[in-house]
Formats: C-alpha cells, structure tokens, sequence
C-alpha cells in the first residue's frame, strides 16, 4: 500500500472530532483546509484495493476501494464540502461544522466502501450525522424533522442490514457486487432506494431538508441522495425497474414542485425530479446512461447547491422562506439573482452550463436503446423544472411586486461560496471535456450540436411564453402539500395511541399478573399458608408455578428459534 494513501473519510471524521478544541481564525482556517488535504488525497489515488482489515477469518473489511466510478464522486464531495464549509464560515457554534465534516466523511466511507459491512457503517454514521445537521438549527420544526427523518432512515438501514445477512447466507461473500436472486436483492434494492428519495420513499426529503439551517442545508443537497446513486450503480446497473422509477421520479418531482410555495421545499422536490435521471440512467445500464448519472451527479451537486445557497441567502437577508411573501428584492440583492440564475440555468440543462453537458447524456442514452416513452418523459420534466426554478421561483422571490421587505447584509463569505459555485457550473457546461476525462467509460458524446442547442433553446423560449401567460396563476399560496408522508405520520399516531391504551393496559396487566405469581410461589415456598387464603393453598401454589414456569418457556423458546433462524442464515 502507499504510504500517501489515507482514507478521505477518516480526515473528515478525525478533523469533526478536533473541531470543538479550536477557536476562531485558526478553527476557520483548519475546517477550509480539511477539504484541500483531502483533495490532495485523492489526486494521488490509483484503482485497487486499500487499507485491508481481515474480519471473522474467512472475511475481509476494505475501508479504501478505488475505482474511476467512485473518484469522480469523490472529487466533487470534497469540492462541494469547501464550498458549504465556506458558505457556513461566519456560523460561530461548533455543531454545525462538527455534524457537516462528519456527514461528508461518513459519505466518503461509502463511496469507497469495498464489502457491504463497512459500507453498512458509514451508512449509519451518515445517516445519524445528516440528522445532527438538521438538528444543528435548534428549533421545534428542525427537531420533529429531524427524528422523522431519523426513524425513516433507521427503518431504511434495517432493510439493507437484512438484505445483507441474507446475501451473506447465500454467497458467503461481503463483496460490494449485485446480490443475490431473491430477498437479498429487494431488501438491498429498498435500502438503496430509500436513500435514493425514489417514490413512495421520498417524502423525508421534502419534510426534513427545509427545515436544516441555511447553511447546513447547502451539506443535505449532496451527499445522501447522492451516494444512493453511487451505489446503485456499483450493484444494480442495467436493472429494469430503475429506468420506470427514475423516469416517474423526475416528473413527480416537478409536480409537487409547482404547487410549492416555500422556495426551499421547492427545491427540495427538485433534488428528487434530477436524482430520477440519474436513476434512469442507472437502470439504463449501457456506458453512456452510466456515464450520463455519473455526470449528472456531479453536475447537480455543484448546481443544487448554488441553488440552496441563493435560496439560503434570501431567507438569511429577509428572514422569510415563502414566495407569498416574498417580492421586489432584485434591486437590493442583484448578485444573488444573478448566481441564483446561474444555478436554475444549469439545472434546466441551458447551454452553457453544466446541467446541459451531463442531463442531454440520460436522454440520449434512452434514444439510443429505442425507449421513447422513457426519452418523453425526461424532455417534459426538464420542461417543468425551468419553469418551477428558472422562472416562477425568481420571479415570485426577486422581481414580483415591492412588499417593502428589509433586506440584511450577507456575510462575504456566503456571497464568496456563491460565486465559487457558480464558477464551476459554467466552467464545467463551456469544457465538458473536464467532466468528461473523469467518467467511469470515458464514452463518446458531444453535447455541443446544432440540434441539441437549438432544441434546448426552443424549449426554453417556449416555456417562457407559456409562463407570461399563465403566470397570474402560478404564484405561491399559503397552503399544506400532501406527500407520501401522510401515510406514515397517520400510521405514527395510531401507533402512539395503541402503545399508549391497549398494548400499555397489555403491559401492565402481564407486568402485575408476573409479579403476583412470583409472590405466590415465593410464599408457598418460604411461608407456607401465610397469603394463599383458599383450603387448598399448595394446590393454588402448583398452579401459578405451571403458569409462570409456562410463559418463562414459551418466551425463551421463541426468542430460541428466532436465535437459531438468524444463526442459520447467517453461517
């Protein structure tokens, strides 16, 4: 192994841990130069497999597998991490920047998690840590989203940690490969897609990302939903269901998008729409849809996070989240509506930027496997996210009527991590060949032709004229979206108030009757006929011992069985 070699995560986690112990300039300089030594790191990288742990004997644990597919998100975790931990410089609690390197670490364990048992670790840690960032605001709504964000992703984790002993059981193998037929491929394949946000186990990202501070927000755009898609496309590449799923999560996306009327929650559902191409093109499978959803990855995390960053700014200056409230601000902030735009440029694929290099990848990758339907679906919803970000949301944020809202000073440093962003999305979508070089298959594609740019331009043009006409109606309403988290919230109170009357009664009445044999048995013992007040007091006395010596088996032979069934699935 080289000794230059170190696993990018365990900087990340090392230098959270250091964190609270610093103060000031020297905290600030220390938490922008973890970013730069870990991209150092990773420039020295070549494939194989690194940093080795033999487990268990017969097993290997590999913290370090470096491939082409997972450098390229590699590069672009550490480049957004500098822009975030930039955007949040003037935060001055520790526990933001403790819970974001944190988060950016555990994600970096899963990017190059080489068997399923360290990737189902870092796993974890990304999930309690993406949950400490949302915690990081402090507030009644951050905290309830924050624990329902919490027992989703547990409930996620629980599945994957299944659908691993099962293909354990199965192949005898921990290997990062596609499972197993059966239950270890589903319940791998649920886990996957849980933290991909792929319908109906999207709605945690709609309900807990708008409620992360302003900066910590910026860290939630990247990294989980991301990584899913990495994963996926370790495993599942080429997996029909994945090409319909992605496809409808582009367009559900969009949807619950134009009826948002909080700019935030907004964007959120279009982190869902874009990760639907990205899916797609994972089900897809061929080199080119592989490398479409690698770049359109990279492409969103810089340009979603731009997005979140002009959002995030607003809210900062104004202290209102919602278009309803919003308007007449571009005079007071004409910077931030510039680099706003940049970033909903990008997003709809406007060329130029790089949404337009990276999406038209997805697209033509259906065409070229003779999908139409699929190749539709994905025009429209591109047609529907320019008109949700590019056009109603600035429009109702930044040049709608004067409400004569206050407008505070930004920190030089969210306006400087703007700017940085913003950089990028345009360097990358005018030299795609920078993108390209780093894709797993190195494939083919020009995305600068004639057709490809007059037809994104006629798209766009035309959506602009319909959003003139329309526009009186597509304004933001104070009004409560209905999302797939309906049915677990109802399900969560129905089963607080069961856990609460009957199965509480249940507990205490099991709870007495076990106390009162015990007592009964004892004082038979011990005292006899001193409380058994009926004329055949040991007779009494037998029955509550056959009784409680009867539950006390019957609970230790179930809690047997189900001991024997995990140990046989699992050697």
């Amino acid at each position: 192994m080289p000794s230059c070699i170190f696993p990018p995560a365990l900087i990340y986690i090392g230098a959270a841990i250091l964190v609270p112990s610093l103060r000031g300039r020297i905290r600030d300089v220390f938490i922008l130069l973890v970013p730069v030594i870990a991209f150092a790191q990773l420039l020295t990288f070549t494939p194989g497999e690194f940093w080795t742990i033999p487990f268990l004997d017969d097993y290997q644990l590999i913290l370090l597998k470096v491939e082409l597919i997972r450098l390229c998100f590699a590069y672009v975790f550490v480049i957004l991490s500098f822009l975030a931990t930039l955007y949040a410089l003037h935060i001055k609690q520790p526990g933001q920047h403790v819970a974001g390197l944190f988060y950016v670490g555990a994600s970096l364990g899963v990017v190059f998690a080489g068997d399923y048992f360290t990737l189902f670790v870092f796993w974890e840690l990304m999930a309690v840590s993406s949950a400490a960032v949302i915690l990081s605001r402090n507030n009644r709504s951050s905290r309830h989203a924050a624990y329902r964000y919490l027992l989703v992703h547990i409930a996620g984790g629980a599945c994957l940690m299944a659908g691993i002993v099962f293909q354990l059981a199965a192949t005898d193998s921990i290997a990062v490969v596609t499972p197993a037929p059966g239950l270890p491929f589903y319940l791998i394949l649920i886990g996957f897609c849980l933290n991909a946000a792929v319908p109906p186990l999207s709605a945690w990202l709609s309900d807990a990302y708008p409620e992360a501070s302003v900066t910590g927000a910026i860290y939630l755009t990247a990294y989980t939903t991301k990584t899913a898609v990495l994963v996926l496309a370790l495993v599942f590449s080429g997996t029909e269901i994945l090409i319909w799923a992605g496809a409808i999560m582009t367009l559900y996306g969009v949807v619950f998008a134009m009826l948002e009327n909080d700019i935030r929650r907004l964007l959120g559902y279009h982190i869902i729409s874009q990760v639907g191409y990205m899916v797609c093109g994972v089900g897809l499978g061929t080199e080119l849809a592989v490398d479409g959803a690698t770049s359109h990855a990279f492409s969103h995390i810089l340009y979603k996070g731009v997005l979140f960053m002009g959002a995030g700014a607003v809210i900062h200056a104004t202290g209102r989240r919602r278009m309803s409230e919003l308007g007449g601000i571009l005079r007071k902030m004409p910077l931030t509506f510039i680099l706003y735009m940049i970033g909903a440029f990008s997003i709809a694929g406007a060329p130029g930027w790089n949404g337009f290099i990276s999406k038209s990848m997805i697209i033509t990758a259906a065409s070229d496997v003779h999908m139409p339907v699929i190749e539709l679906m994905l025009v429209l919803a591109s047609i529907g996210t320019f008109l949700s970000t590019g056009l109603k949301l600035p429009y109702y944020t930044f040049i709608a009527p004067d409400r004569g809202i206050k407008v505070g000073r930004l920190p030089k440093n969210m306006t400087a991590a703007m700017i940085g962003g913003a950089f990028l999305c345009t360097m990358f979508g005018i030299f795609p060949d920078l993108l390209y070089r780093l894709l797993p298959f190195a494939s083919e594609y020009h995305p600068y032709t004639a057709d490809h740019i007059f037809g994104s331009l006629g798209c766009m043009i035309a959506t602009g004229l319909v959003f003139m006409i329309f526009a009186r109606y597509l304004g933001g309403h104070m009004t409560i979206t209905t999302d797939t988290d309906w049915f677990y919230r109802k399900a969560g109170n129905y089963l607080l108030r069961f856990t609460e009357g009957p199965l509480d009664n249940g507990a205490q009445a099991f709870t007495r009757f076990v106390v009162r044999s015990v007592e009964n048995v004892t004082n038979a013992i011990y005292h006899p006929g001193s409380i058994i007040r009926t004329s055949d007091s040991s007779a009494a006395a037998r029955g509550t011992l056959i009784q409680s010596i009867g539950i006390g088996v019957g609970l230790t032979s179930v809690v047997g069985i189900m001991y024997l069934i995990f140990f046989y699935f699992s050697v």
